[in-house]
C-alpha cells in the first residue's frame, strides 16, 4: 500500500487527540493555550520530518532523481552528466585592405554574448571571414547566419559592426530528464564489452547528441554503423549533425569500442519527407494547426529511428489528440523508409511538412 503523506492540519489534528487520549486532563482544542501551542509546534516539526522523508523516497531511485541525487548516480556509474561546450564558428569582418585584425579581439551581440577571434588576420578589403569562439559555454552562445556583433574595443581602420557567417557548436550542460534517461538506459542495459546497446550509450555520452542507433552487421558481417541526431545542437537542420560532429562521435567511440571490429562507421541518418495531407478540418485555426505539427513532431521524436515505419495509424492519433471532438480526413498511407539508413523527417530541409488542401 502507498504512504500518502498527511498535510500539515491533519498532523495537528492527530497530535491534538493524542495528548487528549493520553495525557488525562489535557485540552489542546483551546485556541492560544500554551498546550495547544507546543502541540501544533510538536506537529510542525513531525510535518517537516514526513515532508523529508517523502523528498528521500522520491530521490533514492534514479527513475525519479533529480539534481544532485541523479548526479550521484550518473557520477557513479559513468562519470557524471555531459559537460556544455562552446559554440564557434566564423564571422565576416570588412575594413581596409591588409589591416590587421589581432587574435583574441573580443566582439559581442546585442545581448552581451561575448566571442574571441582565434587568430590573427589581415582584411581582404572585402568581407573577410574570421573564426571565432564563444566566451560562455552553451547554446546561448550559437547564432543564426546574418546575426550582428561589435568589436567591443575600437580597432583602427577595421569596422565596428561584423556578421555571422556561421556560429554553432554549443550545448548546454545536459538537462535532467536526458541524464535520467541515459542513467536508466545504463541500468536496464548494463556494458556486454561492445554488443548494440553499448554502442548507443557511448554515442550518447558525447556532448550533444540527444538520440543514436546501432546497426550490427550494418555493412557486411563483423561490422557496425552508428547513427545519431543532435536535436537541440543541430535544431536548424532538423538536427542533423554536422562533419565535426561526425568526427567527434567517432574520435571518442575509437576510444572505447573493442579493437576486433572488422569495420566501423558513423554516419548521419538521411531524411525522408513525410508528405502529410489534413483536408475538412473542422478547426481549422493557425493555433491548431500548430498544436498538429508540434504533436507530429512528438511523435516523430519518440517513433522515428532508421529504418522505421511511420504507420499512418500513428499520426492518425497524434493529430486526434488535438482535434479532441472534432473531425479530419487524412491522406498518408504507411510510410517505409527507403533504407535501413533513412529516417522520418518533417522538415523543410527533407521536402516534407503538412499541407491543408
Amino acid at each position: 500500500m502507498p504512504f500518502a503523506l498527511p498535510d500539515l492540519p491533519t498532523v495537528r489534528r492527530t497530535n491534538r487527540d493524542n495528548l487528549a487520549a493520553f495525557l488525562k486532563g489535557a485540552d489542546a482544542s483551546v485556541p492560544n493555550n500554551a498546550l495547544r501551542v507546543l502541540s501544533d509546534q510538536n506537529a510542525g516539526g513531525a510535518f517537516l520530518n514526513l515532508k523529508y522523508l517523502a523528498y528521500i523516497a522520491k530521490n533514492a531511485l534514479p527513475d525519479k532523481a533529480e539534481g544532485d541525487w541523479l548526479l550521484r548516480w550518473a557520477y557513479i556509474l559513468f562519470g557524471g552528466p555531459k559537460a556544455a561546450t562552446f559554440a564557434s564558428g566564423t564571422i565576416a569582418v570588412t575594413g581596409v585592405k591588409g589591416t590587421l585584425l589581432p587574435a583574441e579581439s573580443i566582439l559581442a551581440t546585442s545581448d552581451s554574448v561575448e566571442y574571441q577571434t582565434k587568430a590573427d588576420v589581415y582584411l581582404s578589403g572585402l568581407a573577410t571571414e574570421v573564426a571565432v569562439a564563444c566566451l560562455t559555454a552553451g547554446a546561448i552562445g550559437n547564432r543564426d547566419a546574418g546575426a550582428p556583433l561589435s568589436l567591443s574595443v575600437a580597432v583602427s581602420n577595421v569596422n565596428a559592426d561584423a556578421k555571422v557567417v556561421r556560429i554553432d557548436g554549443g550545448a548546454d550542460t545536459e538537462s535532467d530528464d536526458d541524464l535520467r534517461t541515459r542513467v536508466l538506459l545504463r541500468l536496464r542495459r548494463p556494458p556486454q564489452g561492445g554488443d548494440a546497446d553499448d554502442y548507443v550509450q557511448w554515442a550518447l555520452a558525447v556532448p550533444g547528441v540527444t538520440r543514436a542507433w546501432s546497426s550490427p552487421n550494418g555493412m557486411g558481417i563483423g561490422t557496425v554503423v552508428v547513427r545519431f541526431l543532435c536535436d537541440a545542437l543541430r535544431a536548424g537542420n532538423a538536427g542533423l549533425p554536422t562533419d565535426a560532429d561526425l568526427a567527434a562521435v567517432r574520435a571518442y567511440l575509437d576510444t572505447v569500442r573493442p579493437v576486433c571490429v572488422k569495420d566501423f562507421f558513423v554516419v548521419a541518418p538521411i531524411p525522408q519527407r513525410l508528405a502529410i495531407k489534413i483536408r475538412n478540418l473542422s478547426d481549422d485555426t493557425p493555433s491548431t494547426r500548430l498544436a498538429i505539427e508540434a504533436a507530429l513532431q512528438m511523435l516523430l521524436l519518440e517513433r522515428a529511428a532508421p529504418g522505421q515505419t511511420i504507420y499512418a495509424a500513428w499520426v492518425s492519433a497524434a493529430i486526434s489528440e488535438v482535434v479532441g471532438d472534432g473531425y479530419f480526413d487524412l491522406d498518408f498511407a504507411d510510410a517505409v523508409m527507403a533504407s535501413p539508413g533513412h529516417m522520418a523527417s518533417l522538415a523543410a530541409s527533407a521536402g516534407g511538412g503538412i499541407a491543408y488542401p
